[in-house]
């Protein structure tokens, strides 16, 4: 194993467990890795400290073990198995209510680099490190050990995710198919709401399974409302929304195929069409055409708009204004869940741009609840930075 040896002192937030070391921090490696290669990583003085897949980059390596060989032959089937016996503790893996989840979350499940969603059966791959991608054969053989005949399929999306390299073939497809299995969409629990789960044709890896919580809390608020659900994708608010009472429920994203996928599941879970309306627009551009006063309860939850720190500030000022907009337009009484999946995007700057919204509109707004990432999207506590999805409830006068 090559050897990556860092600056004198800089080896502490390695001490502290953080999985990552910077570039920055290295003084010297000795050996010849290639992005992807198992490194040791030392201190100044030769101590060993952790190992890990080295990557070209800001972050050089990302620390699977600060103890344990990640080479050896049972690596990836303990770590799977230590990331399903968590969803199994939580109640989620085996049951017959909820039969979707997220089985890796990188860091949170000490895999930095990795995503693995689970549907009813069939695993959904997506490697975010040269590290990960070159480690797929190995990860889709422990998964059938750990899922056994249970597992239906193993399916790599990794060519939107992994870093592009000479060499690597970012080609998406299946590692492995169950005997008669041949199916590209399946229906999926939820809460015991239905949905139908496209991998290979939806976005990310066919799913959010993120918000699974927080739809249980716009369905807990939703009865006898009017509802409008912004960046809907394939209508998971909108589903949670109908199931608990709403009188009406808009469902609004720019993409055709999603809105598809909205008016499949509204029909899939039995509710009349009549109380459903699909808007194929630009959400943005909807919520600023609306009367004030027409939805009492509405699901602001746009894509990331900053994925680097470069765009922070111009993200920020999208939040408000979207968020602005939002507040000025919901019936008096009414509720506005919104929502942040911008990792570097804070709570407490997320939350300002919330307030300057809010001060913008002149409305009485309280804050009802703190809205996060559910626990199959576990965090580090030695990684903060995994805590990516922040959300407000807000009550409006």
């Amino acid at each position: 194993m090559d050897k990556v040896i860092l600056k004198p002192r800089r080896e502490e937030s390695i001490l502290r467990f953080h999985p990552w070391v910077f570039s920055g921090a290295i003084a010297q490696i000795i050996g010849h890795p290639a992005e992807g290669d198992m490194v040791g990583v030392y201190s100044a003085d030769g101590k060993f400290l952790a190992s890990g897949h080295y990557q070209i980059g800001s972050i050089a390596v990302r620390i699977l073990s600060f103890d344990e060989d990640p080479s050896r032959a049972d690596f990836w089937t303990l770590m799977l198995s230590r990331a399903l016996k968590l969803r199994e503790a939580y109640c989620l893996a085996g049951s017959r209510e909820t039969t979707c989840y997220r089985l890796v979350h990188g860091e949170g499940d000490g895999l930095p680099g990795l995503i693995i969603d689970y549907y009813d059966g069939v695993c959904v791959l997506q490697a975010h490190s040269v590290g990960m991608f070159r480690s797929k054969a190995a990860i889709c053989a422990a998964l059938r050990e750990v899922y056994g005949s249970s597992l239906k399929a193993v399916y790599d999306k990794s060519s939107g995710t992994a870093p592009f390299k000479a060499g690597l073939e970012l080609v998406d497809g299946y590692l492995y198919k169950a005997p008669g299995f041949d199916q590209d969409e399946l229906v999926v629990l939820e809460n015991g709401n239905k949905f139908l789960v496209n991998w290979t044709q939806g976005q990310k890896t066919g799913f959010f399974l993120d918000q699974r919580e927080n739809r249980a809390r716009v369905g807990a608020l939703a009865r006898g409302r009017s509802v409008l659900n912004l960046f809907c994708y394939t209508g998971g608010f909108s589903i949670y929304a109908l199931a608990g009472g709403a009188v009406h429920v808009d469902s609004v994203d720019s993409s055709q195929k999603a809105m598809d996928m909205v008016d499949r599941n509204v029909l899939l879970n039995g509710f009349d069409p009549s109380v459903h309306t699909s808007y194929c627009t630009d959400a943005i551009d909807f919520l600023k055409g609306i009367p004030e006063g027409k939805y009492d309860l509405m699901i602001v939850d746009p894509p990331a708009f900053a994925k680097h720190r470069g765009a922070l500030k111009n993200a920020l000022r999208a939040y408000q204004r979207l968020n602005a907009a939002a507040i000025s337009k919901v019936a008096p009484g009414g509720f506005v869940f919104t929502f942040s999946c911008s990792q570097v995007v804070d709570k407490e700057a997320f939350a300002l741009a919330v307030f300057s919204a809010a001060a913008e509109t002149g409305r009485s707004v309280r804050i009802l609840d703190r809205l996060n990432q559910p626990a199959d999207h576990s965090v580090n506590i030695y990684h903060p930075e995994g805590e990516y999805l922040k959300g407000l409830l807000l009550y409006v006068e």
